[in-house]
């Protein structure tokens, strides 16, 4: 008989023995295990235990509390045949475009992926050459090139949805280099070292199955030719039925064309803007786990709040992370965070956002556009060469600016200029924040860090616009798919991963169904 054990609780110390924990609990003389979820329950800092979600097979008989019979979950697409002469044309291989060019290629579809940034390898070399030299490739950088922005960073895995296909979609990834713990994490993370992997990986799957890709060549237009699209990338052009924007969130120049120049129906929605905050990484941990700190990973967070009717979050934590230089453009500042699978960096770091409104920067389309670039501007301009504009927490929350870093060294690859946050950041983003970080230290006590370093600015967490589509996804123009973050339908690696399938799968023909 196969069970589902639910709420397995373990003392942190006791996870290596966990085969005679289970024996010893219910009293069993031979059955099989597997992990389905682990997590760690750490609100009463003197216990600190991992909670698991158990598959049991056993001959016995299984009784207790949270045990039920098991039923598997796991769900694949399925695969049919593309029955269209032209092939799909994929633009940004980002998780959207990974995934949905993955399964087009699955259908035999042999899509051709437009990528306006460099191949993996070389991109590794222009983003190099950013923080080294502060030489910008404005197509291949933090934010363009294989594998999309989330490349470069913790390649978190978590997403609020329940789609079936999520699962699979993480296997996905284990099938071509991750750790098989994303599989059972509660709060699963790649990293960027190994998620640089497993994107090529990827990669050369699709090649294997006929999929051609174009990297270096950005998506310049599409006209209507009878019953096709004439597609222009650079010096290129292809005919295609089936056009599908993966373009990123950061897309300003194809966003402006699309809606300027081939009249695609867009309207403007909320984003969110503020700083990067980095602690250490050790007092991060002793903050969540108390004593058990040293049995257990780099200690994550996840923070909320209000501020009037603004939402107040932390995004995007980065356990023994870094923050790093994100500008697409030049003349702007724009950070993220990374870090890799280890999580070794001395600091960790989080975004702390405040809610931005669509009556914040105007009424029109692309007024969102506009005032992100102009905060990230005007971040420039307090700095030199790149530096980020930035402050300690103690002088942020009282108006005043720290004389110098204290006892945290920022990890910001360009350096950070000291100074007054406000000529930066909105006065509602400001103040957000503040009452973000008295909020939070109630919530998880240390969060407030005197010498904490807050470093400007966080503006690229989502998209200031959605690309309007229908319930067959396809945009004003019957011809053109918008999908994953760019088009406003997700919000991280995960849940822009699943759009891009979902959308290829509806084109094939599929309509979301699945096979066990």
């Amino acid at each position: 008989m196969q069970y589902q054990v639910d709420q397995f609780k373990v003392l942190v110390s006791k996870t290596q023995d966990l085969e005679n924990l289970i024996r010893r609990y219910y009293g069993l003389k031979k059955f099989k295990f597997r992990i389905l979820s682990r997590s760690i329950d750490a609100r009463t800092k003197e216990n600190v235990f991992y909670v698991y979600r158990l598959w049991i097979e056993t001959e016995e008989e299984l009784k207790g509390k949270n045990i039920s019979v098991y039923t598997p979950k796991d769900i694949e697409p399925i695969y049919k045949s593309w029955k269209y002469l032209d092939a799909p044309i994929v633009v940004g291989f980002g998780p959207a475009g990974i995934f949905a060019s993955l399964y087009l290629a699955r259908c035999g579809a042999k899509p051709i992926i437009l990528e306006r940034g460099s191949k993996i390898e070389e991109r590794v070399k222009d983003v190099t050459e950013f923080i080294q030299n502060k030489t910008l490739n404005p197509n291949s950088n933090v934010q363009f090139g294989e594998g999309g922005a989330g490349t470069f960073s913790d390649g978190k895995l978590t997403t609020n949805l329940k789609n079936p296909y999520i699962q699979f979609i993480l296997k996905e990834f284990v099938k071509h280099g991750a750790s098989e713990d994303i599989l059972i994490d509660n709060m699963p993370h790649i990293g960027t070292d190994v998620l640089r992997d497993v994107v090529k990986n990827i990669r050369i799957e699709i090649e294997k199955l006929g999929g051609t890709f174009y990297f270096n060549t950005p998506f310049l237009d599409a006209k209507k030719k009878e019953d096709k699209l004439e597609v222009t990338a650079l010096n290129h052009t292809f005919y295609t039925r089936h056009l599908l924007l993966g373009i990123g969130h950061s897309a300003r120049d194809t966003i402006r064309h699309l809606y300027t120049n081939m009249h695609i129906h867009m309207e403007p929605k909320a984003f969110s803007m503020g700083v990067r905050v980095e602690h250490p990484s050790l007092y991060i941990d002793e903050a969540q786990y108390g004593p058990y700190a040293k049995y257990l990973p780099r200690a994550y967070y996840k923070l909320a709040t209000r501020y009037l009717d603004r939402g107040v979050y932390t995004f995007c934590m980065c356990p023994g992370g870094y923050v790093i230089a994100s500008a697409s453009e030049e003349g702007t500042i724009v950070t993220n965070g990374m870090s890799n699978h280890l999580r070794e960096g001395a600091n960790s770091n989080s975004a702390l956002l405040v809610d931005v409104r669509p009556r914040d920067y105007g009424p029109g389309v692309l007024d969102g556009l506009l005032y992100q670039e102009k905060y990230e501007r005007l971040a420039f301009t307090l700095g030199k060469a790149y530096q980020a504009p930035a402050n300690l927490m103690k002088e942020f929350l009282v108006n005043d600016v720290a004389e110098s870093i204290r006892s945290i060294q920022p990890t910001y690859p360009h350096g950070i200029a000291l100074c007054d946050l406000r000529q930066c950041l909105p006065d509602f983003v400001i103040e957000g924040i503040k009452k973000g970080i008295q909020d939070f230290d109630k919530k998880m006590k240390g969060f407030y860090h005197p010498d904490a370093v807050m470093i400007g600015i966080e503006s690229r967490s989502s998209s200031p616009v959605r690309i309007l589509r229908d319930e067959n996804r396809q945009s004003s123009n019957p011809y053109i798919y918008p999908m994953g973050e760019g088009a406003g339908y997700a919000g991280g690696i995960t849940s822009a991963s699943l759009d891009g399938l979902l959308t290829a799968m509806k084109i094939v023909g599929e309509d979301n169904e699945c096979k066990n």
